[in-house]
């Protein structure tokens, strides 16, 4: 086997590691905040690794471009949902004091 795969298979693991830890953040904390800040933070690593061992498994090829811009598209989409998200939460939440500290 080549160097090329075991850097893919070494990205694929990794990146499904840091999808399962999101994943158990996700269940673990109790406040939607902290849920979206767990699965927020960690998809764009978590898609970035697993994209990035796909492409070294496949080589450059027109199927590499497409995941790469798969990976665009997921990059420039996932904050503005997050960032909508929160915003809905916080205007049909009347008590998000309760669960988060706002400082002044």
């Amino acid at each position: 086997m080549s160097i090329r795969l075991y850097l893919a298979a070494a990205s694929l693991i990794a990146g499904a590691a840091v999808l399962c830890i999101s994943m158990l953040g996700v269940f673990r904390f109790d406040y939607v905040m902290n849920r979206m800040h767990a699965s927020a933070i960690t998809d764009t690593l978590g898609s970035l690794l697993i994209i990035l061992g796909l492409v070294l498994i496949r080589g450059f090829s027109f199927a590499s471009v497409k995941l790469i811009i798969v990976l665009l598209t997921l990059w420039v989409t996932s904050p503005v949902c997050t960032n909508r998200l929160a915003d809905a939460e916080l205007k049909s939440d009347d008590k998000y004091k309760k669960h988060c500290e706002v400082r002044k």
